[in-house]
């Protein structure tokens, strides 16, 4: 009975941090994604580059946040839980940051209001 546990542990084990780095892998494709398109939008001289950046980075932000609370699953220190903690609040303040950024960009962007 105990090694089919180890083995479950294991298999569980694999596919989090699997997931996790497809997760990351996803957020990180994204980001360079977003910034080259943001790197044409100002050579266009557009003015929609801060709105495309931020939501990028948000999108991006939502997919690192992702693999961080999966990686949750298989902590099992203390003290390497308070740090993956505090990135994960660290990350929810930069994307609630980011998407404030967004509502105003959108805002500023509006027909009659000027930038």
């Amino acid at each position: 009975m105990e090694s089919a546990y180890l083995t479950a542990e294991s298999i569980l084990r694999y596919v989090v941090e699997f997931s996790t780095l497809l997760l990351e892998f996803f957020g990180i494709c994204i980001l360079v994604f977003t910034g080259v398109k943001s790197f044409i939008l100002w050579i266009k001289k557009s003015d929609f580059i801060r709105l495309e950046l931020a939501q990028g980075i948000a999108l991006a932000l939502e997919f690192k946040l992702g693999g961080e609370v999966l990686r949750t699953v298989v902590v099992r220190d203390w003290a390497e839980l308070g740090i993956l903690g505090a990135i994960i609040t660290l990350r929810a303040v930069l994307t609630f940051l980011i998407h404030w950024e967004i509502k105003n960009e959108k805002k500023a962007l509006e027909p009659g209001k000027e930038v």
